[in-house]
């Protein structure tokens, strides 16, 4: 007999360093400072350092659910699963669909830069091409494909690689943009750029806070890979928390420095080659392409992070039997799901040759930027939502309890659901049909398994955190335990 599909994940292939290095690939500094400041500073003006941090404080409360809820639970589908056991099973098959769609829709937009930034040092002329940046997209797009396929352990060792030439290029930029540009900046430095007072409207404000979702989305693939971490119920939380305070400074240190070093003109006419431009501006011509390089290695780097993150919720929800459970086979050798891979492979590739319909690589980056912001704060929202209510009996015990397992949360479920809700009207009809359609589409296949199939998973009680019993590994005084680690 064929044992193929009957072994689980690969066990302790990770620790706590690679988990902080996950979720700052997953984020990916340099992508989204390259692919998204144009985007930004094009929604909210000079006010994109508040709107990064405004967004970050929030985003923040997110991180702490997830570092919770993972505490209850390990699980490879992260919100899918916490949300289905702790609200209920059709909100959590919605969350794992949003991510899911999220992840594929973002492997084609995050080809783009690597495919555009590659040509523009072979031969600028091809750099905004949508024919060729598409080709070369999808062959970096097929490589990391092929190394995620390989096993956890060799697509860590490469995730290393890539983000430690990655950080230390940003770093050092970012730095010498601040000292170099400084002296005589185009926009002069103002701490109003901080301000939450200085957005001209909500309007404004909240499309700038839909766009900040997606730079700091990707930090939970540390959850996704739970299973497959050492001390499984710790580190993929602590990864996180880690990973966002390093990334929020990166994110401001160049979002300060392309606002002092370039006009709002120059921002424009760069988008998604913003980096590009600052390293010419920072080390001229010659030398200033290796800004691109860290372009690349983190579009790819985020490429791999998001392969994780979709595959492992598919293979969750396929071993819960929502979706096809074939989903949740394990490839004999490399204890990697593997027909999950070869699904979003193949349909992230159809995608790729559908995005070629739309007039421009901006067109594409703008769409893809906003749909994916819409379905990041549904799930987050959900997230932060499942946390308060799977701890509410002892949410009030103490302050710290308090802060982190129901305040915080709180303020971040409702400044993500105001933030979708007041940006949908704005946004042009093929960004909600990414967005909010895809989404919908999701209930077809929730219906099914539900009411057709009558899968167990839909059957099953909520539950919570009970100060009397052992829930899930999780111990009386496992709060204790987790504020105190």
């Amino acid at each position: 007999m064929n044992d193929e599909g009957k072994q689980g994940l690969t066990k302790n292939a990770l620790g706590l360093l690679d988990s902080i290095v996950m979720a700052v690939a997953g984020t990916a500094p340099a992508y989204s400072i390259s692919a998204t400041t144009a985007v930004l500073i094009g929604a909210v003006g000079m006010q994109s350092p508040a709107a990064l941090l405004w967004s970050g404080i929030p985003m923040f409360g997110v991180v702490m659910s997830f570092f919770y809820l993972n505490r209850w639970q390990a699980n490879s589908g992260a919100s899918y699963a916490w949300v289905g056991r702790a609200l209920t099973p059709e909100l959590g098959f919605l969350a794992g669909w949003a991510l899911i769609i999220a992840s594929t829709v973002f492997m084609v937009a995050g080809s783009f830069p690597a495919g555009s930034v590659t040509l523009a040092i072979l031969d600028p002329k091809w750099s905004n091409n949508l024919l060729a940046v598409t080709l070369v997209g999808g062959f970096f797009f097929l490589l990391i494909s092929f190394v995620i396929m390989m096993g956890i352990r060799i697509t860590v060792k490469v995730q290393w690689m890539m983000s430690s030439i990655e950080l230390v290029i940003l770093i050092i930029s970012g730095i010498v943009a601040v000292f170099k540009f400084g002296a005589h900046p185009l926009h002069p430095f103002n701490w109003s750029w901080f301000s939450i007072s200085s957005f001209p409207s909500i309007s404004t404000f909240f499309a700038g806070a839909l766009v900040a979702a997606f730079y700091y989305w990707g930090w939970d693939v540390s959850a996704n890979l739970s299973e497959e971490t050492k001390n499984s119920n710790r580190n993929p939380g602590i990864g996180p928390i880690v990973g966002i305070v390093f990334l929020f400074a990166v994110f401001e240190l160049f979002t300060v420095a392309t606002q002092v070093s370039m006009t709002t003109k120059m921002i424009n006419n760069a988008s998604t080659d913003i980096l590009q431009q600052m390293g010419i501006m920072l080390y001229g011509p010659q030398w200033g392409n290796i800004v691109v390089l860290a372009v690349i290695l983190s579009t790819i780097a985020t490429l791999e992070t998001s392969l994780l993150q979709v595959t492992r919720t598919l293979f969750s929800m396929g071993r819960d039997r929502v979706i096809a459970p074939s989903f949740s086979k394990i490839h004999a050798k490399w204890q990697t799901p593997y027909v999950a891979s070869i699904f979003v492979t193949t349909f992230a590739l159809a995608l790729f040759v559908l995005a070629n319909f739309l007039p421009s690589i901006g067109a594409v980056m703008s769409d893809a930027i906003n749909a994916i912001g819409l379905q990041v704060v549904f799930y987050y929202a959900l997230a932060a939502i499942s946390v308060i209510v799977f701890y509410r009996k002892i949410a009030f015990r103490s302050v710290a309890n308090f802060i982190f397992i129901f305040l915080w949360p709180l303020i971040a479920a409702v400044f993500l659901i105001t933030v979708g809700i007041f940006e949908v009207p704005s946004l042009n009809i093929e960004t909600n049909i990414v967005g909010i359609g895809l989404l919908a589409i999701g209930i077809v296949p929730m219906l099914w398994a539900r009411m057709k199939k009558r899968v167990s998973f839909f059957y099953e009680s909520r539950q919570h955190f009970n100060p009397t019993v052992q829930v899930d590994a999780v111990q009386v005084d496992a709060i204790e335990k987790i504020q105190n680690s």
